[in-house]
């Protein structure tokens, strides 16, 4: 049995072999250990029922009806007291400042987890955020730059599943691509590129994928 003073640790990743990378750097600490790995929103949920962790880190994309930002926001309400880090593979830069605002204490890229995973962790179990100097400071840009662009500001106002549709819009993937990739149906995807365009102003498929796609240079 663990002893009190080990942090519990629970990993919610929907690609095995990182799930298990991630552990075995976890597990050679003895103040940490991962008490459970599972692959899903739904699965998540009963492992915190059952498992009491500390920590969890969630991955941002998976599969199923619950993305990872949706997963942290949701345990805020019902687990205030469980920490959440986010763990992705797509660039800071398009999703921290969402998983913060959900909730989540961290995020950390998966091409930087070997060296800095346990770092991460440590950071979040004595109360601070961690995220990397990079997207600190244009956190702080944001809040002392009111002057944000009007595409910036639109963009902001879409859903987390908006959001994601739109990234995937900007990828140049078509609906049945996307419906795949999110494991949602075509009508659904259909649903949210109406809502993308109402929120964004735009009256055109076209419009939305060269509006995208314009984004994506500006954003890379």
């Amino acid at each position: 049995m663990a002893s009190p003073d080990v942090a519990r640790i629970v990993i919610v990743d929907d690609h095995p072999i990182v799930a298990n990378g991630i552990q075995q750097l976890i597990d050679r600490e003895s103040d940490m250990k991962v008490v459970k790995s599972v692959q899903d929103a739904e699965a998540a949920v009963r492992a915190i029922e059952s498992d009491s962790p500390d920590l969890v880190i969630v991955d941002i994309s998976l599969k199923g009806t619950t993305n990872g930002i949706d997963l942290i926001k949701g345990l805020k309400k019902r687990y205030p007291g469980i920490l959440t880090l986010v763990l992705s593979m797509h660039d800071e830069n398009l999703y921290a400042e969402r998983a913060i605002k959900a909730g989540a204490k961290g995020y950390i890229m998966k091409n930087d987890l070997t060296d800095n995973i346990v770092k991460a962790i440590r950071t979040i179990l004595s109360g601070m955020l961690y995220l990397s100097d990079k997207i600190t400071s244009r956190l702080l840009n944001n809040i002392a730059n009111e002057n944000i662009g009007d595409d910036e500001a639109m963009i902001k106002t879409l859903s987390n599943r908006e959001f994601e549709v739109f990234r995937y819009i900007a990828a140049g993937l078509k609906s049945s691509d996307i419906a795949r990739e999110m494991n949602i149906s075509v009508k659904t995807v259909e649903a949210h590129k109406l809502n993308i365009k109402a929120r964004l102003n735009l009256r055109s498929g076209t419009e939305l994928i060269k509006f995208a796609i314009e984004w994506k240079h500006k954003n890379s």
